[in-house]
C-alpha cells in the first residue's frame, strides 16, 4: 500500500505543531494542513500558559511541586472526570513537556513566579514574557520552518479515510480541488464545537448563548469525524469560559484585576457572586445576570496588570477608564453613582475583615480598594470546550470499547481535557495548552514509533 507521507497532521495549533516537530525529530516524513488561512487556532488567542509540575525551572527558583499535588489541585476544582488517568498523564509529562519546549522547540517562556492563577496552589504556569501566545505560536511555526515541515493552509478536510475500519489518510479540500492524502498515521489536531450552537447546546447548555471568542474554526470536526469511526467521547459537557471579555474591544480584561482585588458590577451597579470562581467558573453567573458587567479596581491593582502587555493595549485603546472618585467612575457607563459607592464600601469592609462578604468571597488579594478608581465594561464569552474524542496515554484515539482505532491519534481541542467532566469550574490556568502541546508531542512520538516498527 502506497502512502503519501508518514504522519498526516490535521490542525496547525500547537498540538498540530507539537506533534509535526515531535514526530519528524523521530524519523518520520510530516505534513501539515490547516483549514483556515493562517495557523495558530486558539493557541494564537491564548496567553501561552503552560503548567508543569517539578519542572527544572521551578527547583531553580526554589518552588517545590509534584505531579501528585497537581493532580489534587486539579481535581480539587474539577470534582468530577470521566478520565482520571488522562488527568494523572498530563501531570506526570508537565515538566518534561514545558522543558521540550524550551529546549527543542526553543519556545521563549518563563516561570511565571508573580501570581499563581486559577487552580493552582504553587506557581508553576510557564509562559511568554509577554503573555501572547501567539510569541509561543511563532516559536512553533520557527521550529517548524527549520526542520523544513511543509504546512498547507487554507487546505481543510472533509473527513477521514478509512479502508476496513483502519484510518489511512484524509480527503483534503484546497481553494482549487479536492484530494486523497494517505497517511501511516493521522493526528487530529482541530479545536473544539464551541462555534457550533447546535453542538453547545447539546453538551454544553448552561453557556449557550453566550458569545462566542476563539477562534475561528471550532466547528467540531473531531467530534464529526470520530462518531462515524466509532470514537468513545469524554467531559463532554466541560468548557473554558471567560467572565471578562472587554465590550466592544472583544479583548480579554486580564483576570489578575480580580484576582488581585477587583469586582465585578451589574447594571444596577452591585455584585452578583463570589468573583473568586475564576474567569472561567464565573462566566456563566455573569451571563445569568444581564447583558455587561463592569470590574472595577484600584492603582495598585492596575499596577500589578501593567506588566501584561495585552492589558496595557486594551488600556491605550480606552477600554480601561480611570477616575478620582466612585461617582466619576459610576458616570462613564451611567451607573447609579450611590449604587456603587454602597457597593465598593460594602466589599472593602468585608476586605479588610470588619464582617463576612455576603456572597462568601474571602480572597481578596490587594483590596480594599483606594482611589484612584479603574473601570472595564465586559461581557462574558466562550472560548473552548474541553470535552472529545477519548484518548489513551499516548494519544491515540479509543472506541467505545477502550481499544485504540488503528492509526490516529487525537490532542488539543479534538480530544478529551482534563478540566472536569461538566461546566466550567474545572478549568484552570493553562489545561488547554497543557493536553493540546502535551498530547501533541505524545501523538507524534507514538506514532512516528508505531511506523518505526511495523517498517522494521
Amino acid at each position: 500500500m502506497a502512502f503519501d507521507v508518514d504522519v498526516l497532521v490535521i490542525g496547525a495549533g500547537a498540538c498540530g505543531l507539537a506533534a509535526a516537530i515531535a514526530a519528524h525529530d523521530e524519523g518520520a516524513s510530516v505534513a501539515i494542513v490547516e483549514k483556515l488561512d493562517r495557523p495558530g487556532g486558539n493557541s494564537s488567542l491564548s496567553t501561552g500558559s503552560v503548567p508543569a509540575a517539578n519542572s527544572r525551572f521551578q527547583r531553580e527558583a526554589g518552588i517545590v511541586d509534584d505531579p501528585a499535588t497537581m493532580v489534587r489541585d486539579l481535581m480539587g476544582i474539577a470534582k468530577e472526570t470521566d478520565d482520571l488517568a488522562l488527568v494523572k498523564r498530563m501531570a506526570e509529562v508537565s515538566a518534561e513537556t514545558v522543558e521540550w519546549l524550551i529546549d527543542t522547540v526553543e519556545a521563549r517562556m518563563v516561570l511565571i513566579t508573580a501570581y499563581k492563577h486559577i487552580g493552582h496552589s504553587i506557581q508553576r504556569l510557564h509562559a511568554p514574557v509577554s503573555r501572547r501566545g501567539q510569541d509561543l505560536v511563532d516559536d512553533f511555526l520557527k521550529a517548524i520552518e527549520k526542520r523544513d515541515i511543509p504546512l498547507a493552509v487554507g487546505n481543510g478536510v472533509d473527513d477521514l479515510l478509512v479502508e476496513d475500519g483502519v484510518v489511512v489518510g484524509a480527503r483534503i479540500q484546497s481553494t482549487e480541488e479536492t484530494s486523497d492524502v494517505r497517511a501511516r498515521k493521522t493526528i487530529l489536531a482541530v479545536n473544539g464545537f464551541a462555534a457550533d450552537p447546535e453542538l453547545v447546546k447539546q453538551h454544553c447548555p448552561e453557556i449557550a448563548g453566550a458569545q462566542y471568542f476563539g477562534a475561528r474554526g471550532s466547528h467540531g470536526d473531531a467530534v464529526k469525524w470520530g462518531r462515524k469511526v466509532g470514537a468513545a467521547l469524554a467531559n463532554m459537557g466541560a468548557y473554558q469560559g471567560y467572565a471578562a471579555v472587554a465590550y466592544p474591544h472583544g479583548s480579554l480584561l486580564s483576570w489578575t484585576t480580580i484576582e488581585k482585588g477587583g469586582v465585578l458590577l451589574g447594571q444596577n451597579g452591585k455584585r452578583f457572586g463570589d468573583e473568586s470562581l475564576g474567569y472561567s467558573g464565573y462566566a456563566r453567573v455573569v451571563l445569568e445576570q444581564g447583558e455587561f458587567a463592569y470590574a472595577i479596581f484600584d492603582q495598585t491593582i492596575f499596577d500589578v496588570a501593567a506588566l501584561e502587555e495585552e492589558f496595557m493595549e486594551l488600556v491605550n485603546y480606552g477600554g480601561v477608564k480611570k477616575a478620582d472618585d466612585l461617582q466619576t467612575l459610576a458616570g462613564f457607563f451611567d451607573l447609579d453613582p450611590q449604587a456603587v459607592t454602597a457597593e465598593i464600601a460594602a466589599y472593602n469592609e468585608a476586605a479588610e475583615g470588619k464582617h463576612a462578604d455576603r456572597f462568601g468571597r474571602t480572597n481578596f488579594g490587594l483590596a480594599a480598594l483606594k482611589a484612584p478608581y479603574y473601570i472595564c465594561r465586559v461581557v462574558p464569552g466562550l472560548f473552548h470546550t474541553q470535552g472529545g474524542l477519548k484518548v489513551d496515554g499516548d494519544a491515540r484515539v479509543l472506541d467505545q470499547h477502550g481499544h485504540a482505532i488503528p492509526n490516529l491519534f487525537a490532542g488539543g481541542g479534538a480530544a478529551a481535557g482534563i478540566s472536569g467532566k461538566a461546566g466550567a469550574l474545572g478549568y484552570a490556568s493553562g489545561n488547554g495548552l497543557l493536553t493540546a502541546i502535551a498530547l501533541g508531542r505524545l501523538a507524534g512520538r507514538a506514532a512516528a514509533h508505531e511506523i518505526a516498527q511495523a517498517t522494521a
